[in-house]
């Protein structure tokens, strides 16, 4: 089963149906039957040639629920659709309905999404790991999020929800009054009524990485990106360039270093979006998110790699490993005869090129 991402909004319903399509092309020419479910008919990936069968429903659980019962199907693809998709699987897996219904979650695992969207669980994976984070906290109540403002970091403060699509219920605040009226809305909008109070680092260039992680832990970054604005300005209202065009090597190397680290930590299967900030004039950055999901980011990065994120994601869903997997840039399948020595990121000799080198390569399909 394949879950669409939902109503058309600008800049985003695109993006994910061009996604849902790879995925939905990508399992039927590997013999799979599929079921497609998605609220948005004005869609190519709900067109009768996508699937075995489309169901134009409302995306609440208890409409996924009845579509598992009457189709039966033995595995459910997370990461395709979005955030809404994202969201009812973890709904789904953790109230043991899937689990009654003999379905497998595919894509990632739940201790992986929570590790990506609970905010302080993410933060304490990164910590762990020895990645930066801003100074932050995270709250599920307004009175603590205005003491932590207040009397830690001050203002101007960001607020970001848990669980929510492209950071909706957030934003920065300047002074205590904004700060209540933001953080009252993002504690609403996050289903689990969390938000993430951090300190504003507004000015800071905001790069992303796409990446991609197998069963057997090979990685490989796809694309790099660099947001047009410095951070303060929502990636959704500003220009994303890729590949990256201001950084340094030495600054380009630490970041895709750190990206491969979080997603090697995180236990990634497939695509996943890596958002980093770096201080212009110094070497310090920090990790501001994961998309543990195939993102809008990542059709952008699609299209202007010609690298089929979504496909490849959904293949490594189903039990392929990255160096089973054809390069679709360069035509060429990579197999390892021996794992690969390096055993720091920072040491990897790959290039910028589209398709780096994969860690640790080995043949073996799960």
């Amino acid at each position: 089963m394949v879950i669409g991402s939902g109503p058309i909004v600008i800049g985003q319903a695109a993006e994910f149906d061009y996604a849902g399509t790879q995925a939905c092309k990508a399992l039927k020419e590997q013999g799979l039957s599929v079921v497609l479910v998605n609220s948005n008919p004005a869609t190519l990936m709900t067109d009768h040639s996508m699937a075995d069968a489309i169901y134009i429903e409302p995306l609440i659980p208890e409409t996924i629920q009845r579509i598992i019962e009457k189709e039966k199907p033995d595995s459910l693809l997370s990461t395709l659709g979005g955030q809404t998709g994202l969201t009812l699987s973890m709904e789904l897996a953790k109230s043991g309905f899937l689990e009654s219904h003999h379905v497998q979650l595919l894509g990632a695992r739940p201790d992986t999404i929570d590790k990506a969207e609970d905010r302080q669980m993410f933060k304490d994976t990164m910590l762990a790991i020895g990645e930066p984070c801003i100074p932050s906290k995270v709250v599920t109540d307004l009175p603590s999020a205005l003491e932590f403002a207040d009397n830690v970091i001050g203002y101007p403060a960001i607020v970001r929800p848990a669980f929510t699509l492209g950071g909706t219920g957030g934003g920065i605040a300047k002074d205590h009054a904004e700060l209540e009226e933001i953080a009252q809305n993002g504690l609403h909008r996050s289903p689990i009524h969390q938000i993430l109070v951090e300190k504003c680092i507004s000015g800071w260039k905001e790069i992303e990485f796409e990446v991609m992680r197998d069963h057997s832990g090979n990685v490989l970054t796809v694309c790099s990106m660099e947001n047009f604005d410095p951070v303060g300005v929502h990636t959704g209202d500003s220009i994303v360039i890729a590949p990256t065009v201001t950084l340094a090597d030495k600054e380009y190397q630490m970041l895709r270093s750190a990206a491969l680290n979080i997603i090697s930590s995180l236990k990634m299967e497939g695509g996943c979006n890596v958002q980093l900030a770096l201080k212009p004039d110094s070497f310090e950055y920090a990790v501001i998110e994961v998309n543990p999901r195939v993102s809008r980011s990542s059709a952008l990065a699609s299209k202007a790699t010609g690298y089929p994120i979504a496909k490849v994601a959904t293949l490594i869903a189903i039990g392929y490993n990255l160096d089973e997997i054809p390069n679709f840039v360069t035509r060429k399948l990579r197999r390892a005869s021996s794992p690969c020595s390096i055993t720091s990121w920072s040491k990897c000799p790959s290039s910028r090129s589209t398709s780096s080198c994969t860690q640790n390569a080995r043949s073996v399909r799960r």
